[in-house]
């Protein structure tokens, strides 16, 4: 048996594929909007002490979804160029059911409206030390 003959074995094999897919799955584009909304977003940002998530779940970057240790990490993480990308997705408004309804023909086209989003403000408290 040659040796290159080993190599294909895990060829058709699409657990593997979906398992690698799904393994760092993050909200998507409208779950955000949805927590952006006020009354989301001051649950979220003022959540309970909770040990099983990083920092206790006290620093949380609104627009990415995720939890930092520390507030200075917070405040890093919003000067990366991920966080700058992720706002400016943010700015368009996502699609709807209406705009669904359009596309298939049943009106006229709209073109999305450009909303401004700003990065969350730091914990006054925090910051000080």
């Amino acid at each position: 048996m040659p040796p290159y003959k080993r190599k294909k074995y895990h060829h058709g094999d699409n657990t593997l594929s979906k398992k690698y897919k799904t393994k760092r799955k993050t909200k998507d584009l409208d779950e955000i909007d949805e927590d952006i909304k006020p009354q989301s977003a001051e649950k979220l940002l003022n959540q309970e002490v909770d040990y099983d998530l990083p920092g206790c779940a006290q620093f949380y970057c609104l627009h990415c979804a995720r939890y930092f240790i520390d507030n200075y990490t917070l405040g890093e993480h919003f000067r990366t160029k991920v966080h700058k990308r992720r706002l400016k997705a943010l700015e368009v408004e996502p699609f709807t059911q209406k705009d669904a309804d359009i596309a298939a023909g049943h009106g006229n086209y709209v073109p999305p409206k450009r909303r401004k989003i700003e990065t969350q403000s730091l914990k006054e408290s925090e910051m000080e030390k």
